[in-house]
């Protein structure tokens, strides 16, 4: 059987974090992942580690695959922000909006999104993930800090539809 994929993992963390269950570890012959949760946090731990001789697969410096956002969720049913469509976290990691420090961030308040564009990055398990829009609209309001950490499907952005 060969090592899960980044998006094996991604679908088990959220699987996890969902069920409650408290610890999941999965072991094959060359690759080790545990996932612990903090039951009264909601909080998912993971800890990977190739067992001792393991030597990865060179893998290509290409940029990161884009991952999809996911569909825009019901608006929120606060009474001025229900017009909003909001743009979720499709993964728990540690969300920024630009590609690196001294960089231009991906999208401003009062920016125009259409599906497809680049509009932050999550970085999970050492993986940056660049996060597209699935929506076309106007960002309103970015909901998270830049370099803070996000759980799954936690609101990052709100966009007024066009």
């Amino acid at each position: 059987m060969e090592a899960m994929n980044i998006t094996q993992i991604q679908d088990l963390i959220k699987f996890v974090a969902k069920s409650g269950v408290s610890e999941v570890e999965i072991e094959q012959k060359d690759f080790k992942i545990t996932i612990k949760t903090a039951a009264s946090k909601k909080e998912v731990q993971v800890i990977a580690a190739p067992p001792p001789g393991y030597a990865p697969a060179p893998v290509a410096a290409a940029p990161a695959a884009p991952v999809a956002a996911p569909a825009p969720a019901a608006p929120p049913a606060q009474g001025a922000e229900s017009k909003y469509l909001t743009i979720k976290a499709p993964m728990i990691g540690t969300f920024y909006r630009s590609a690196g420090p001294g960089k231009p961030v991906f999208v401003n308040v009062g920016d125009e999104v259409k599906p497809g564009k680049a509009i932050c990055i999550i970085e999970a398990m050492k993986l940056f993930n660049e996060i597209e829009s699935e929506v076309s609209g106007k960002i309103v309001k970015v909901l998270v800090e830049d370099a803070k950490p996000v759980e799954y499907d936690q609101p990052l952005f709100l966009v007024e539809p066009n």
